[in-house]
């Protein structure tokens, strides 16, 4: 029987999403997000093959696994420890194959370290792929193509299993693609502009097998969730049909989505009854003309269908959300072409009027293959040598309108002053005195009947808060007194707390964070 290790490679500098904040704090490794990929290609894999897999994230790889075949799949963010996992099962003798987006993108780069290149989504050449290496002959590259999400098989989450009680939330596609065409975006250079869907029976299946795993939060792990109106009301309606009919408790939901949704009021209803509690939607900038030189035209401000303002600003969609409970999470980018440093004032300013307590910050960057790639390659305007960082604040791009100096200190002081605790502590007390909690879904925990370590040690991390310096003390006696006041609000308030050390913990270890100190409050604020 051939055998084949799969393995999801840990990121070369802590994430968002990864487990570094909680062994950096002192507990176990655990993720936020499951890894959704390596499953999926542990369920294409033929019977006759003996599959294991890792996430590297929650447990070394074993360079001791008698496999024949080694599967390594991973992002930009990943590719140094890509290349080291490599590396080290080439030198033992194995069969080393590589896919995922940076090996897509950047063939080039990544075809040197391995013995087979998989290129593009691997539905549709799975079949050709597994019987040639059972054969032993096997082609140096495959290439797929854009495959109908109907065949694409339920993941094996009774692999991934062994990790459950260190995983918070689990992952589920429910689409591929994107019809925008943002200038700096490689989603769709790789899964297309044309988005595909899965039949919302199969969505429903991947639920429940989730389910019955125990899991009770979800991520649609889509490019934008909402694209296609016909299609997300359908299919918001079979899931909330399906949510609402569990007898341990609803799922809770959340998803990526475009700011353009706050336009349908009939989506946004149908996601929070469906059990949509978050979603995270990459607002980048509010500076109008950023978002036309980037092709971002969807952000752009439009009248709200259904009444509401004339012409509404970021702010005032966002509100729409919170109008239907759904929290939300912001991507906000600087250093594009029309940004001077004012940008830095102007994102700060909107990120305290709009309430959003985790907003993830970022340097505009240049991946392969995108069309801002192409145009700063002819300008001259690309760093030699420099592949997009792992790093959010780094770029290997010249900005136009600043220096590349200016832009990494800009976000410095940007990421400083958002996360200083007084100023974190204010939008967590914005975000829920706006939420209405009272529609929708039930945001209290998932009773459960066990807790897990993930949970156990999570509610640690969260409690070490106060811990952590004299501002954060006061931030956190602040926001916690905002529970007796609004019911409901403890779920979102210790999802902002997990971010905040999550975020705190991969500044310090950029050597990007400064001790906060006390800042003075307005009067207005210091009244509230």
């Amino acid at each position: 029987m051939s055998s084949i290790y799969l393995i999801n490679p840990a990121a070369d500098f802590p994430t968002y999403y990864g487990a570094e904040v909680y062994a950096g704090r002192g507990y176990q490794p655990a993720v936020f997000l499951a890894d959704l990929v390596v499953p999926t290609l542990a369920a294409m894999v033929p019977d006759d093959f003996k599959v294991e897999i890792c996430d590297e994230h929650l447990e070394p790889v074993d360079f001791d696994s008698p496999c024949e075949y080694v599967g390594i799949t991973g992002k930009i963010s990943q590719w140094n420890r890509t290349k080291a996992i490599a590396a080290e099962f080439r030198r033992r003798g194995k069969v080393v194959l590589i896919g995922g987006p940076h090996a897509s993108l950047s063939p080039e780069h990544v075809r040197p370290h391995c013995d087979v290149l998989v290129r593009d989504e691997i539905e549709e050449i799975a079949e050709e792929l597994f019987a040639d290496l059972r054969r032993g002959d096997w082609k140096e590259e495959y290439v797929g193509g854009k495959p109908d999400l109907a065949k694409t098989p339920v993941p094996r989450w009774d692999l991934y299993s062994k990790y459950n009680d260190r995983v918070l939330t689990v992952t589920v596609q429910t689409s591929r693609g994107c019809p925008f065409t943002c200038e700096f975006c490689d989603v769709i250079q790789y899964v297309g502009r044309t988005q595909r869907h899965k039949p919302v029976a199969n969505i429903i299946d991947e639920l429940q097998v989730v389910y019955d795993h125990g899991y009770r939060s979800v991520l649609f792990a889509d490019d934008n969730t909402t694209a296609n109106r016909k299609w997300v009301k359908e299919m918001l309606a079979g899931v909330g049909e399906w949510n609402r009919k569990r007898e341990d408790g609803m799922m809770s939901l959340s998803t990526q989505l475009s700011i353009d949704a706050a336009r349908d009021d009939e989506v946004l209803e149908l996601a929070a009854t469906a059990g949509l509690t978050h979603c995270f939607i990459g607002i980048e900038t509010t500076a109008e003309e950023s978002l036309l030189g980037a092709k971002k035209v969807q952000n752009l401000r439009k009248k709200l269908r259904n009444k509401y303002q004339e012409n509404p600003t970021i702010v005032d969609q966002v509100e729409r959300f919170y109008a239907h409970g759904i929290g939300v999470t912001g991507g906000m980018i600087c250093g594009f072409d029309e940004d001077k440093t004012s940008i830095f004032d102007t994102q700060f300013e909107f990120a305290m009027a709009s309430g959003i307590p985790v907003l993830t910050l970022s340097a505009l960057a240049a991946p392969h293959a995108t069309p801002l790639h192409a145009r700063l390659e002819a300008d001259g305007r690309l760093v030699d040598g420099y592949e997009v960082p792992g790093h959010p604040w780094n770029t290997n791009l010249i900005p136009a309108g600043m220096s590349r100096e200016e832009l990494t200190e800009g976000i410095r002081g940007l990421a400083n002053r958002l996360y200083h605790p007084e100023n974190f502590g204010e939008r967590i007390v914005q975000y829920v005195d706006r939420l209405n909690f009272r529609y929708g879904t039930d945001r209290s925990p998932h009773k459960r009947k066990s807790i897990r370590s993930v949970d156990r040690d999570t509610l640690a991390l969260i409690s070490d808060i106060p811990k952590l310096d004299a501002e954060s003390n006061k931030m956190w006696r602040r926001v916690m007194g905002k529970i007796p006041e609004k019911p409901g609000a403890t779920v979102p308030i210790m999802e902002a707390f997990a971010r905040y050390q999550q975020l705190r913990f991969m500044y310090e270890q950029g050597q990007f964070w400064d001790p906060p100190q006390p800042v003075e409050r307005s009067a207005s604020r210091a009244a509230n």
